[in-house]
């Protein structure tokens, strides 16, 4: 979606919401959201406060990073129980400012720390980008512990492993080179064949990494971006953590900067948490499986001229090592 035609919604919006005389200022597109997601301040005469507004695209079924409004309880329950997430002043499915679903959330202070490619004035390969990496660890064992079962008892099917790889398949055979498909199907037999019996059901993100955390004076201050998060096994999380941090699933030239060795991670996750994770290679090559295919598809998206993001050509040469490597991970 367009800036424009977010404003021409939001704009009557903010005026039933906070009054005539409120403004929108500095309405913009978040980076790397693919037209989902917005900035924006409201300015009113006690001053500004900043807001992020989530929209899906119009005409898409609500599925997955698609279906915004299913954020608004989740990330409601979590602020409740104190986690560091932002709250959701604002949700709605059938409304009359825009033509779809929506939810305007609180903006919380901080920066991402985009690995691959760190914004300016962020730290690279030094002992700070480390603790940025060392406080997610901390971190996605609190987010662990939360009590699901008791606040989202209904709000999502926990999801079964087998039946999510299947789903997979319609996505990365959307892929615009032949030989990256049979690498994604081979990764995906080879998952299959070695499939564990799931343990820690619970919470997970789906996408939990520096790049989806916000940091301020190197502490963090919030955990953003849930739109593949679900119910099922919590080692997804952990395995996708150490995907992203682990040299060896990028190209030259995309590799995680100020990354620690994943056996750190995962030895902050296990101290903090008490968890079992034996089982965490096979996890590690699954969200591997599940970003090849997302990449897959994004690739094409961003070739045909759909949604322009060059970004996914970065992961788009790292498609084969990020198989490789997963294999090995299933082979150790």
């Amino acid at each position: 979606m367009e800036v424009a035609a977010v404003r021409e919604g939001l704009e009557p919006f903010i005026t039933d919401t906070f009054g005539s005389d409120a403004r929108i200022e500095n309405l913009i597109e978040s980076d790397g959201h693919a037209g989902l997601t917005f900035l924006f301040e409201v300015a009113t005469r006690a001053g500004s406060t900043p807001y992020v507004i989530k929209l899906p695209p119009k005409g898409v079924t609500r599925k997955g990073n698609t279906d915004v409004y299913r954020q608004a309880p989740l990330l409601r329950a979590l602020h409740d129980a104190g986690l560091p997430v932002p709250n959701v002043p604002w949700a709605y499915d059938d409304n009359g400012w825009f033509e779809i679903p929506f939810i305007v959330m609180e903006r919380l202070a901080g920066k991402t720390f985009f690995v691959w490619d760190p914004a300016p004035g962020l730290p690279r390969d030094t002992a700070i980008a480390r603790r940025y990496y060392e406080q997610c660890a901390v971190w996605l064992a609190r987010i662990h512990q939360f009590d699901w079962k008791h606040s989202l008892a209904d709000w999502e099917t926990p999801i079964d492993l087998e039946q999510d790889i299947a789903r997979w398949e319609r996505v990365y055979r959307q892929a615009p080179e032949a030989d990256w498909i049979r690498r994604v199907e081979h990764l995906r037999a080879h998952l299959i064949d070695s499939r564990p019996e799931p343990i820690d059901i619970g919470l997970f993100h789906g996408d939990y990494q520096p790049g989806n955390c916000l940091y301020v004076d190197q502490t963090l201050t919030g955990i953003i971006d849930w739109e593949l998060s679900g119910i099922g096994p919590q080692l997804i999380d952990v395995g996708w953590l150490c995907m992203v941090a682990d040299g060896a699933t990028w190209t030259d030239g995309w590799k995680p900067h100020g990354a620690p060795p994943i056996t750190e991670l995962l030895a902050i996750y296990r101290s903090e948490s008490g968890r079992n994770i034996d089982n965490v290679g096979w996890y590690h090559a699954y969200c591997a499986y599940r970003l090849a295919a997302i990449t897959c598809l994004n690739v094409k998206l961003h070739r045909s001229g759909q949604r322009h993001d060059p970004m996914w050509e970065h992961n788009g040469r790292s498609l084969v090592t990020m198989c490789e490597s997963a294999e090995r991970h299933l082979d150790a």
